[in-house]
């Protein structure tokens, strides 16, 4: 069986070639010829450590050979034969992306090249007078070009400052909003504890209430107990209700 170390490496391999054939996926829809040779080269360094990767593979493969069975050997051949394969595929398409994007190059010079000798021979062709008044033309044309870039820049300028105005203004407006919702929050933090000081309060009144009610009803029942039977000595006299006591006779009274 292939070791984790090979297995290892190709789940790399497998990670590069992704990330390869996406990358030159998006370098077709780049137009800019800078951001083309910065993908391109990109990509260039990823195919360098994918080879990095192989050669490291083959040599645990080399390392690992005797272990395995003949037919997990030639699996693991063949997988190293097809990522080369693979990526001799990725190499060959950036070179044909690195030759269009000289021949560009070679064209837009050339273009440039042709521009400039227009102009040369165009030069050439003219009188003192024709370059001079040439010659203030472009003047011409460069000062409205400049007073385009001012006017772009004073528009900026105002632009900025505006936003920087909004921007103070929110920052003031978001200041007092968090004041507010502190104020609220301690607001509420007293408002908790009052209710919770109302509610001990309430608990004691209830207290002080069943303990009242508790009396009065015993007394209601020592009442009702007396009435039923006023005789009974195990409870005491209540003023008001007790029976008048019998009158004594006094010991030096007359029969």
């Amino acid at each position: 069986m292939a070791s984790e170390e090979l297995a290892e490496i190709e789940g790399q391999i497998s990670d590069i070639f992704r990330a390869l054939s996406n990358g030159f996926q998006k370098l077709e829809k780049i137009k800019e010829p800078n951001r083309q040779s910065r993908q391109l080269e990109e990509l260039t360094d990823k195919m360098r450590e994918c080879k990095r990767l192989i050669k490291e593979f083959d040599r645990e493969l080399k390392e690992t050979d005797y272990k395995n069975d003949p037919n997990t050997s030639k699996m693991l051949s063949e997988k190293k034969q097809s990522m080369i394969k693979e990526l001799n595929s990725y190499v060959a398409l950036k070179k044909q992306y690195a030759s269009n994007f000289d021949n560009k190059r070679v064209d837009v010079f050339e273009v440039q090249v042709k521009d400039l000798q227009k102009r040369m021979l165009l030069a050439s062709n003219m009188s003192n007078q024709q370059l001079m008044d040439h010659g203030n033309q472009m003047m011409d044309e460069t000062d409205q070009t400049i007073d385009r870039a001012k006017k772009v820049v004073l528009d900026t300028i105002d632009v900025g400052t505006e936003t920087a105005a909004a921007l103070k203004a929110q920052t003031e407006q978001m200041s007092r909003i968090v004041n507010e919702l502190d104020s609220i929050h301690f607001s509420l933090k007293r408002a908790s504890q009052l209710v919770k000081e109302i509610g001990r309060q309430v608990a004691t009144d209830r207290c002080i209430m069943a303990l009242l009610f508790l009396i009065v009803m015993g007394v209601i029942a020592i009442i009702i107990v007396k009435i039923v039977n006023p005789n009974n000595k195990d409870i005491r006299d209540i003023p008001g209700l007790a029976p008048p006591a019998p009158a004594r006779k006094l010991l030096w009274s007359s029969d």
